[in-house]
């Protein structure tokens, strides 16, 4: 019997589905862009397993308020509106009385590290509140959608979700998905990003373990060194109020680095309130204040404390609040 020739377009779809057939499985999808690329990476450089890799990023969730966090951070505020959030009574009360529950251990540390143990509680007491809100975030949540969804600052976040997904696990809390921050990806009572875990975090207790959440002497120390590490300068002035006269110079500054002698700035008409070495290298900062504009001189100190945060409000909260609390624990032992 003879079997008639299939028609044209028959055959013309029996070969494309033949084809289709013979080809190659596609890749399996992944959940987010750029994941593909980032696990490949990160698999090369650890040996870590691409699989598991994979399934830590596909219970990641992109988050629309994380983005909407970081489009209004509060350094955008004025000086003004911005110190009325840290330098409050309840904050300094808080503060001093950390202190002195700690006391030991932080001046041990403070002189360890030569960073005055003010200083290290006003840390995290911006950050955190003493260690009352470390974040509500998950860390994997948020370094996915900063470093994959959020292209103005993709590069930095991608390299601290790369840094996380290759980070040993004795400097992290936990498994990475249980970990917790804040929007930015921030961890544990001094809001360390990965990278800062990397390079400056501390295992003080020499437990083998770094522990920014439960470990009060791996907290201070790790602040302690990402100062020291940045160039703090042990008894070095950090800020002071400065005085302009009628005819001062303008002056405008790109960050907070030291840049002329404190007698040029003088010089140019900016008087200080107190006693200061001529010599000392610094910078000058002109904030909105609630009586019109201030103007401070900044120094080395200051400038380190922008590395941790590079607004120089910053830093202006973390000096002034650090100077309350250490008013406020003198005060109290003189009333003892």
């Amino acid at each position: 019997m003879t079997v008639a020739p299939m028609p044209f377009p028959v055959r013309f779809l029996a070969i494309l589905a033949l084809l289709w057939m013979g080809a190659p499985t596609p890749a399996t999808a992944t959940t987010h862009p750029g994941q593909a690329e980032l696990v490949r990476e990160v698999a090369r450089e650890t040996g870590k397993s691409p699989q598991a890799l994979n399934a830590l990023l596909d219970g990641a969730t992109r988050q629309q308020a994380i983005l909407d966090a970081i489009s209004r951070p509060a350094e955008a505020k004025p000086w003004k509106d911005y110190r009325p959030i840290f330098l409050t009574e309840q904050r300094i009360a808080d503060g001093v009385a950390f202190y002195r529950a700690h006391r030991a251990l932080l001046e041990q540390i403070g002189r360890q590290y030569g960073v005055a143990p003010e200083y290290i509680v006003a840390i995290v007491g911006v950050e955190t509140s003493y260690g009352r809100n470390t974040g509500k975030y998950k860390v994997l949540d948020a370094l996915v959608t900063l470093g994959l969804y959020y292209p103005p600052r993709a590069t930095f976040f991608r390299e601290q979700l790369k840094e996380l997904l290759e980070m040993p696990d004795n400097r992290l809390a936990g498994p990475i998905d249980t970990l917790t921050g804040s929007y930015a990806g921030a961890q544990g009572w001094g809001q360390f990003m990965p990278t800062s875990i990397r390079d400056f975090a501390v295992d003080a207790d020499q437990d083998g373990h770094i522990e920014l959440s439960n470990s009060l002497p791996d907290i201070f120390a790790s602040v302690a060194n990402y100062f020291v590490k940045h160039g703090w300068i042990a008894g070095g002035p950090v800020a002071a109020q400065a005085q302009p006269d009628g005819a001062a110079r303008p002056i405008a500054v790109k960050d907070a680095k030291p840049q002329w002698p404190l007698e040029q700035l003088e010089a140019w008409g900016y008087a200080p309130l107190q006693p200061l070495s001529p010599a000392e290298p610094s910078s000058l900062q002109t904030l909105e204040g609630a009586r019109g504009p201030e103007y401070w001189f900044t120094f080395q100190n200051f400038y380190v404390i922008t590395r941790y945060n590079r607004s120089p409000l910053y830093a202006m909260a973390v000096d002034q609040l650090a100077q309350a609390i250490a008013a406020g624990v003198g005060q109290a032992e003189v009333a003892r």
